[in-house]
């Protein structure tokens, strides 16, 4: 039983990192597109670009995890959603192409006309994603996904009620997050007119995004009573009320101009939301399809989490990097024209012992996870592999990370 719903959990993470990583990549275009057409706009757009151009693809990265990880440990429901939500899906995807080509291309361009032709595009991709992958959330999480190939209707299944609410607050939280990191990039940049303009929109896309929240309910309530008493009864409730009060800490903390931690809020009170739709449906995934009976063979699941574990050991170091340098201004330090430097304490670590122990730790929880039957053996098997990758990590990265952070 756990070893069936361990994949659940790394993809309801994935979908979390998603929704906070990719949604401010995202809602950084709309804050593109509703710029002026003067000056400031310009820079406004130009800032948003090179604040979100050296991460938009690590963002992305989730949403390949995402499905990745579903479509081999779930097969069942995967094909299920994927069919009778094709329609969104491929808007997403479209989406998802056409901002990756407007990145590329943004690069190229002659002219300032040219930039605002690419900008414009890309601003409207970014309105197009977060709302067509938030309406298909909507039509599972309102049972309008059946078990079977293409079984549920292609329009009604994400074109209803609560598929639009929820769409329309992904478009909305995408702005909200946006707004409060680039207020923060812009105040570690010491931009003062930016982080003016960024804070002013981070306040007003965060009560919108509320409002659209609290007003919602009673659109759902009316569409399907059921997913309103699920998240506003039993487990789900403690996730509701975290994602209600980081968001009003977020309102605070950006209105008192502490943005880096307004950051860390505005994340928690998004990925909370992931998490109260997650338990408030808990163990099901489609109507009359629990976890446990979707999931792969015995085999195929040992072969997910021992992956996944073991790509986290290349993959997390890597984008903690990528994201403390664009953090930090590091890729920006040309046009600043200043390089900050910091002195970096090496610690001195035994390779070979760490290296001995992690590989120890590998062969034990792959080999409890594969051989042993009991939930606890299971248990053990993936503390250990957590351990392979902590160990892994401190042994083989953290000499880089040092190194780099040290020059």
């Amino acid at each position: 039983m756990f070893l069936q719903s361990l994949p659940m959990v790394f993809i309801l993470a994935g979908l979390a990192l998603y929704t906070v990583l990719g949604g401010a990549d995202l809602g950084a275009g709309l804050w593109q597109l509703v710029a002026a057409r003067d000056r400031d706009g310009q820079s406004v757009r130009e800032f948003a670009h090179r604040a979100m151009g050296p991460v938009w693809e690590a963002n992305h990265v989730w949403l390949i995890f995402v499905l990745t990880v579903f479509w081999t440990s779930y097969p069942k429901a995967f094909g299920s959603i994927t069919s009778t939500l094709a329609v969104p899906l491929f808007i997403a995807l479209l989406g998802i192409i056409l901002r990756g080509i407007s990145y590329a291309m943004r690069e190229g361009a002659a002219t300032p006309r040219e930039s605002g032709r690419i900008d414009t595009r890309l601003a409207l991709s970014s309105i197009l994603v977060p709302f067509a992958l938030g309406a298909a959330i909507g039509g599972i999480a309102t049972n309008r996904v059946p078990v079977g190939n293409a079984a549920g209707h292609m329009w009604s299944s994400w074109l209803n009620p609560t598929s639009i609410v929820i769409g329309t607050l992904a478009v909305a939280t995408s702005a909200y997050l946006a707004a409060v990191y680039l207020a923060a990039d812009a105040a570690h940049d010491g931009d003062k007119v930016l982080e003016r303009h960024f804070r002013l929109r981070a306040l007003a896309s965060g009560v919108i995004a509320g409002a659209i929240a609290i007003g919602g309910l009673f659109v759902v309530n009316a569409d399907d009573h059921a997913l309103v008493h699920s998240l506003l009864h039993g487990r789900a409730l403690p996730a509701v009320i975290v994602s209600g009060v980081a968001g009003l800490a977020t309102l605070l903390l950006v209105y008192r101009r502490r943005y880096e931690l307004a950051r860390y809020a505005a994340s928690l009170a998004v990925a909370a939301v992931v998490a109260g739709w997650a338990l408030s449906r808990w163990p099901t995934i489609l109507p009359g399809l629990s976890v446990h009976q979707a999931a792969a063979g015995h085999d195929t699941l040992v072969c997910v989490v021992v992956a996944v574990l073991g790509g986290a050991v290349v993959l997390l170091p890597s984008l903690a990097l990528l994201f403390r340098l664009t953090v930090a201004g590091r890729f920006r330090a040309g046009e600043r024209g200043d390089v900050e430097t910091a002195a970096v304490s090496r610690i001195k670590v035994n390779v070979r012992v760490l290296t001995r122990v992690a590989i120890a730790c590998l062969i034990a929880g792959f080999g409890l996870l594969n051989i042993a039957d009991a939930t606890w053996a299971h248990i053990v098997g993936v503390a250990c592999l957590f351990g392979f990758i902590g160990l892994a990590f401190r042994a083989i990265v953290m000499p880089a990370v040092d190194g780099q952070a040290a020059t």
